[in-house]
Order: structure tokens, then sequence, then C-alpha cells
């Protein structure tokens, strides 16, 4: 039955003998001050120590505590899909048994899928979130994973979490291809969610044992990003290709942009007898002011449901950030033309790439941040 118990903690794990006791009865202590009716999902990549007799051993005097030792098509993220399914609940947390993942926010978790989120993300890098005694090397790693990611999904700050909560409705039946250790990205990417909250928490390194991170990790990430693109491309459905029409759209409107610069520019100066400099600042006034109305309108989708001072606050923001990606684009071709000696249109294409990143991403987290 799968509403046997109110949440279902899995935990999927490989050599961890050292900590497995620890974290189960640290769990099991949450669910008795929690008030929280709960299970303990043990999920084993057939471990070479200790780990499997320890958890028949505390699941032969605990009836909530369960274990699932898988013999093949080993990895955390097949193990926390496997997990999913044999889940007797319809709230589902995963959690690392190295304690990195602080076990007494377990109630949050639950509290917040209850309160009506899909999921609930714990994350390292909104505020309140850190990460404690990694080092240099793997903060770096973590860091580009994390911002390739958001890539995907830019409103999450850190989709690469493995501290997580999910319904069981959002991965029940979804087309879930684990690889790897980011299993949350996949269920990002494929799971059927709407709504999601993120939960700051301080990761600390393991205590005791080893870190599973191999040198393979980051390849399968990158094959796991890849499936998620091709997936939304197929379906044309999901937040990965909502977020990529938006791209898409904004592109477009830039383009729009680019024909009412050119033809005010044209009509001002040779019809209008302006200089071409005034007749240059009010056609990119213009086209600054078309791109907001098309963004506002299409892209985002924000014109219909917010008061005009809002608006007005958010075509400032797209001012400035227009303003701000002229720079860079000038600043670009001039470093590249002059400094570097690449040739002036090749250098101007650059500058044009790089400011269109600027523009996308601020607008889309501050301009209309709120849509």
């Amino acid at each position: 039955m799968a509403d046997v118990y109110d949440l279902t903690v899995i935990i999927p794990t490989f050599n961890e003998e050292e900590n497995i006791a620890a974290i189960i009865d640290a769990v099991n202590d949450v669910f008795r001050r929690s008030g929280i009716r709960g299970e303990v999902l043990v999920v084993d990549d057939s471990s070479k120590d200790r780990t499997i007799e320890i958890v028949q051993e505390i699941a032969s005097q605990s009836d909530n505590v369960r274990l699932i030792v898988r013999r093949e098509d080993h990895g955390l993220s097949q193990s926390v899909v496997e997990g999913f399914g044999a889940a007797r609940s319809e709230i589902l947390q995963v959690i690392d048994a190295d304690f990195s993942h602080p076990p007494e926010l377990i109630p949050r978790f639950y509290e917040a899928i209850r309160g009506g989120a899909d999921i609930a993300i714990g994350s390292r890098y909104m505020k309140g979130g850190d990460i404690e005694q990694w080092p240099l090397a793997r903060r770096v790693i973590s860091f580009g994973a994390t911002v390739f990611g958001r890539i995907l999904f830019p409103e999450v700050t850190d989709p690469v979490s493995g501290f997580f909560a999910v319904r069981r409705e959002v991965v029940f039946g979804a087309p879930l291809t684990p690889r790897g250790y980011k299993i949350l990205m996949e269920v990002l990417g494929k799971g059927r969610w709407h709504s999601f909250v993120e939960i700051p928490f301080i990761f600390k390194d393991r205590a005791e044992g080893t870190s599973k991170l191999r040198p393979d990790t980051m390849v399968d990430y990158l094959r796991q990003c890849a499936g998620i693109a091709r997936f939304s491309i197929t379906r044309r459905a999901g937040p990965v290709w909502d977020e990529w029409t938006k791209i898409v759209r904004f592109g477009l409107v830039g383009l729009s942009g680019i024909l009412v610069n050119m033809g005010l520019l044209y009509a001002l100066t040779e019809v209008a007898g302006l200089y071409y400099l005034i007749s240059a600042a009010i056609a990119i006034e213009l086209s600054i002011v078309n791109n907001f109305v098309w963004n506002d309108i299409w892209t985002f989708g924000a014109a219909d449901n917010l008061r005009l001072e809002r608006k007005i606050q958010r075509f400032g923001s797209f001012q400035a950030v227009s303003m701000g990606g002229l720079v860079i684009n000038m600043a670009i071709l001039y470093l590249l033309a002059d400094v570097a000696g690449v040739y002036y249109l090749v250098a101007n294409l650059a500058g044009i790439l790089i400011a269109f990143i600027w523009n996308y991403a601020v607008n889309r987290h501050y301009t209309w941040k709120e849509t």
C-alpha cells in the first residue's frame, strides 16, 4: 500500500558501514520528535563492507526500516529511482547516508510538500545555505555543474542537490533515465510538477567513509543534461521546453528591435533630416521600448496581470539592463578587435552573443522574476 506511512526517507548506500546505523537512528529520532509516521528505506548497491548486515539487523528490530539490495545496474540515481517505486507513502524524501544532509530539516521538507509544493529542494546556494569543509577543486566542480543546471532550470538555485522531497505522483510513471549522482535533475526534467520550494541548508562534507565521486561523474552529468534536453524537445513540454521557448522568443524580439532601430535610423535621418547621431539615439530608445513591450506581452506573458506601477518598474529595469548590454557589446568589440586583433565583424558578433546572454539572464532573473 502506498499510503502506509506519511513519509518515506530513501537512503541510497554503498559501503556506508561507518554511518548507516547513526543516520537511521537520526531519521527515526526526527520522526519521533515531529510526529511524522515515517519509514526508512535503505537502497544498497551491493556494498562490500558490513552495510547490508547492519541494516538487516536494524530492520529485524524495527517495523519501519526496510532494505533493498541491488545486484546490478549500480548507481546512486538508479538506487533512488528504485526507492521511489518501493516506497509506501505519497511523500518521498531523499537524503545521503553520510550526514552531509541534516536530518533535522526533514520536517521542513515534509511540511512544504503537504503545503502544496510538488518538489522541495535543499539548496546550498540560496541565502542561508552554504558548503563546509570542501576543497577548492570540488567547490569549483560543484559550482560549474550548478551553473550548467541552471541553464535548464533557471529558477532553481541548486538543481543538482541530492537533498530533496517530492510527491509520489511527480515521479510515478515518469520516463526517468537515472545515471550518475544528479537524480534531482532527472526529476525536474521529466517529472510531472508545477511548483517547487527551496529550503536552505549547510552542506557538510562526510565525517566518516570516503566520497563516491568518480572521474567520469562529469561525463555522466553532461549525458544526463543532453538526455533531458532531447526529452524536452521531443515532447515539446516541461519546464526545459518552456524555458527554451522563452529564450527563442527573447531572441526573435531582439531581432525585431534591430529592424525597428534600422528603420527609424533611416527614416529620421534620410526623410526627417535629423542629424544621424540624434536619429540613432531616438532609434535605440524606441527599439528598447519595442523590445520591452513584446517581451512583456509575448516572451514572459506579464502584461495582463500586473499594475501599471509594476510595469514602469520593469521597464526601468529593462532599460538599465539593455544599456548594460550595449556597454558589454562595445567593450567586447573593442577588446577583440583593437586589442586582440580579431576581425571586427567577428568581434562584433561575439559581443552581440555575450550581450544577448547578459540581457536574457539578468532580465529573466530580475526584470521578470515575479511573473
